[in-house]
């Protein structure tokens, strides 16, 4: 228990603090309340993620990816082997871009306006962390091929709006501009791992589904393939790098998949409640996790939010979802208390 980690303790200590005899009650109240806030924040025993990268790989039918392992994706399916997969892993609720995303980030599920025209009703694993944490903007990315994205970062309840917002970069140049090619978002990113060192960040790569959309089979396989590609040089850009090595947790997920063969329009749609929709993925990596299960509890979007929360020592209480326990081994989750 370190009363310096608490930000905003230090904040009301410098301001109200005054050495004479008067004020020595309002002191010690100020310091109990700095020190009880420094508790509800301390590091859970064994915890050793201090990062969480998020993956989001855009639209792809499980069909065309862990159904078919290896197939189009060679590097996850060896990454496996080094974390946890989940294979009953799914968007149960609105199987859009912009509401699986929401999902991922707030915990909730919202059928929100897929086109980039609506903000989240709720605060961001971002927001809450950025509060939580005292660290600046630069401490939480958004990085994402598809522009409309943007609104991942801030939310319409008046309590959060325009409050701890996390730093973006959508699309080719923001809202409006289009979407950008996963290649160079990956270049983005490294860039931003690099200058900035960031401890949250979540991570938006949209081949799959804009080659689907475009009824483009060939670039839609593409698409799998190079972002499988971008996975594996992440992971490796973070084994190596210092700030991350052996402390960064990484979940590549999806945020919907596509429509069965024969229902409207097929592998080039999605949106509906049919499993090639809602059937999705999650790969999981990260120094607390099990090695090597394959995973066929069921979980859905709305539990990677909490899961965040957990690993990286903040309150989170407005999930629909819940922590996903089967990463943790045993021993790890009796010393979270889960």
């Amino acid at each position: 228990m370190r009363i310096a980690d608490s930000f905003l303790a230090q904040k009301i200590l410098l301001r109200y603090f005054n050495p004479r005899p008067y004020s020595l009650a309002l002191s010690a109240i100020l310091l109990l309340a700095s020190v009880h806030f420094s508790v509800s924040e301390a590091k859970p025993k064994g915890l050793r993620t201090k990062n969480v990268i998020i993956v989001v790989i855009d639209g792809p039918r499980y069909s065309e990816t862990w159904g078919t392992v290896p197939g189009h994706i060679p590097d996850m399916a060896k990454m496996r082997r080094r974390g946890v997969f989940f294979n009953n892993f799914l968007n149960d609720a609105y199987t859009y871009t912009n509401s699986g995303h929401t999902a991922i980030t707030t915990g909730i599920n919202q059928p929100i306006d897929n086109y980039g025209h609506e903000l989240p009703a709720n605060p961001s694993i971002f927001q809450l962390w950025l509060k939580s944490s005292g660290k600046p903007a630069t401490a939480a990315w958004i990085i994402t091929s598809k522009d409309k994205l943007n609104i991942l970062g801030n939310t319409l309840q008046p309590q959060w709006q325009n409050q701890y917002l996390p730093s973006l970069n959508c699309g080719v140049n923001g809202p409006g501009t289009g979407y950008r090619a996963d290649s160079l978002t990956l270049m983005v990113v490294k860039q931003t791992l690099a200058r900035d060192k960031p401890n949250l960040m979540l991570i938006n790569l949209m081949e799959p589904d804009g080659y689907a959309h475009a009824g483009n089979w060939n670039f839609y396989i593409r698409g799998i393939t190079r972002d499988d590609r971008y996975v594996k040089q992440l992971w490796d850009y973070l084994q190596k790098d210092k700030h991350y090595k052996k402390n960064t947790t990484l979940l590549v997920l999806n945020d919907h998949g596509r429509h069965l063969d024969g229902i409207d329009g097929g592998w080039t749609e999605h949106g509906d409640s049919c499993e090639g929709c809602q059937h999705i993925s999650l790969l999981a990596l990260g120094p607390d996790f099990k090695k090597g299960p394959i995973v066929a509890t069921r979980y859905t979007l709305v539990d990677v939010a909490p899961t965040v929360a957990k690993l990286l020592r903040f309150n989170f209480e407005q999930a629909q979802g819940h922590v996903i326990t089967d990463l943790f081994p045993k021993k790890k989750l009796k010393q979270l208390n889960l």
